[in-house]
């Protein structure tokens, strides 16, 4: 599984992430859970404060993340966070919306619908996979606030599958993956760096192109049919993740 794909790196990182703040939109009824993207890096990582990790998946019709992308993202965060109360990972469906989204509209979805929050020893993040696309038409996923991620589950759908295509439980992963690396603080966003290594042109991404934090500006198109791997933070990113309380 862990193995970089030139061709999984360039769709998801060139037409995925959008690492955007939150100016406050539809603010949440929970205090801790209306913070800066990065603001809770430490408590991801740590168990200073939080023991337990909950993860809230709510996906509109037909486009639950598959079973094996719970696997991998469970797996992922288990061997970076100190949880020893364990992390769960819930999904449940919510209406559709059929509609083009920006962060503004996201956040009122999440207002909307979350029912998790964080509470006492347990640090709760919430997932939307919507049945629309990113108003930028070029971006499958962003986090967007300390513990809130938006995922574009039909343009995910769009951009795997299929011959040529990346699969799609890898691409669900990557996506994921790699939107939680923003929320533990990754690049130099809430978890500094032991070594620079941040991708200034690209805002907080590893500047280092075989990791999953990476950032690529074109999409190599035609390679053909491969074989589908998730791409692992770098040596570097790992360091961070270490000194900010992670394993």
């Amino acid at each position: 599984m862990k193995k970089l794909l030139p061709f999984l790196c360039a769709v998801l990182f060139f037409a995925s992430c959008k690492k955007t703040t939150n100016n406050n939109p539809a603010s949440l009824p929970n205090i801790y859970s209306d913070q800066q993207l990065g603001a809770s890096a430490n408590d991801m990582l740590s168990a200073n404060n939080y023991t337990t990790l909950d993860i809230q998946i709510q996906y509109m019709p037909g486009y639950a993340l598959d079973p094996a992308v719970i696997s991998n993202v469970t797996a992922y965060l288990t061997g970076i966070c100190n949880k020893p109360g364990g992390i769960t990972i819930t999904q449940s469906e919510i209406a559709a919306n059929g509609d083009t989204l920006n962060v503004d509209k996201v956040a009122v979805l999440e207002r909307q619908n979350r029912a998790l929050y964080t509470n006492g020893t347990t640090l709760c993040v919430y997932i939307l996979v919507t049945d629309g696309y990113d108003t930028s038409t070029t971006t499958l996923g962003f986090a967007y606030r300390n513990t809130s991620i938006c995922l574009f589950g039909k343009d995910i759908f769009d951009h795997s599958g299929a011959i040529g295509e990346v699969t799609r439980i890898a691409l669900e992963s990557s996506v994921v993956e790699h939107e939680l690396g923003h929320i533990m603080g990754l690049v130099n966003l809430g978890t500094h760096m032991v070594v620079f290594h941040q991708d200034t042109a690209h805002g907080n991404h590893c500047n280092n192109p075989n990791c999953l934090m990476y950032y690529a500006t074109e999409i190599h198109a035609g390679l053909g049919a491969l074989a589908s791997y998730v791409p692992v933070l770098d040596s570097n990113c790992m360091k961070d993740l270490v000194a900010n309380g992670g394993k």
